[in-house]
């Protein structure tokens, strides 16, 4: 079967299959994606939906969040996990009142201007908020076309130049149609076609899936995942749980007892969240957000 229509099939899934997800629906303001894709970064669709809707509810708009105190950002991002994302959010905010009229920026040399926003991030946006005909690729659409056309069970660590002309080929000529194909690829990547554990039966390209075809070969070398008990990044997320639930200035001796498995580790913890400027110290010895 040829692209052309295998784009077809895996649109048609999507139609059918796609997850209702709030920030895909009719009138979701190109804001509301952009606070969607700093959210989805490295976080579970599951923990994005409720903590989405009340950050919209809270700031619908650009301006209203760049109006706020970053710490405020911190706060409400709760436990979400990597917090920096909050801070660059914020100050993508304020990027965008400043330099875009408090509107989110469609083209994507633009979007990448903006704090935090890189590559896949300022494609997604265009594509999603704005129907732009983009390559949008994450870790989910490389695997998807790594498996169907390369034969591969997994991607390079690092995105090569094949990998974004493989996805150019793929991508329909016509910009929405491009746009549904996008999230389409995506969503068969996130449900069906996963890391681990693939739903092959459930695939509606499974029969043109090279690597399927091929007996589903496993990697030469699988990939080794980080743990995360004990390490700084938890060290941090505990410190910050104590202030968010904190009102006032929180002693600098209380943080560090905050986490007893290595007091020169919450050491090193609450100096990098003072120097990534997730935290302030408001006096002396006194922390906030």
């Amino acid at each position: 079967m040829d692209r052309d229509a295998l784009v077809a099939y895996v649109v048609g899934w999507y139609a059918a299959e796609a997850r209702d997800l709030p920030w895909r629906r009719a009138g979701v303001s190109p804001w509301g994606v952009m606070v969607s894709e700093f959210m989805l970064q490295q976080t579970p669709v599951s923990r994005v939906v409720g903590p989405w809707r009340e950050w919209l509810d809270r700031w619908p708009t650009p301006a209203s969040l760049a109006d706020a105190e970053p710490g405020d950002a911190v706060r409400a991002w709760g436990r979400l996990g990597y917090p920096r994302r909050a801070l660059r959010l914020h100050r993508a905010a304020g990027a965008i009142v400043r330099d875009h009229a408090g509107e989110v920026p469609a083209d994507p040399a633009a979007l990448r201007e903006l704090p935090g926003v890189g590559e896949y991030t300022a494609a997604a946006i265009a594509a999603f908020a704005y129907g732009r005909r983009v390559v949008v690729l994450d870790t989910n659409v490389r695997r998807v076309l790594a498996r169907v056309e390369g034969g591969q069970a997994v991607v390079p660590a690092t995105l090569t130049t094949a990998e974004r002309d493989r996805a150019a080929a793929w991508l329909p000529v016509e910009p929405a149609a491009a746009a549904r194909w996008s999230v389409a690829v995506m969503e068969l990547g996130a449900v069906v076609c996963t890391a681990a554990g693939p739903a092959c039966g459930s695939c509606p390209v499974a029969a043109d899936c090279h690597w399927l075809a091929a007996g589903r070969p496993a990697p030469a070398r699988p990939g080794r995942v980080q743990g995360y008990a004990g390490t700084d990044r938890q060290a941090r997320g505990v410190l910050l749980d104590l202030l968010r639930r904190t009102p006032a200035a929180v002693d600098r001796q209380v943080l560090i007892g905050a986490w007893p498995v290595d007091p020169g580790q919450a050491e090193r913890a609450l100096d990098s969240l003072v120097a990534d400027q997730l935290v302030r110290e408001v006096s002396p010895g006194g922390y906030a957000l």
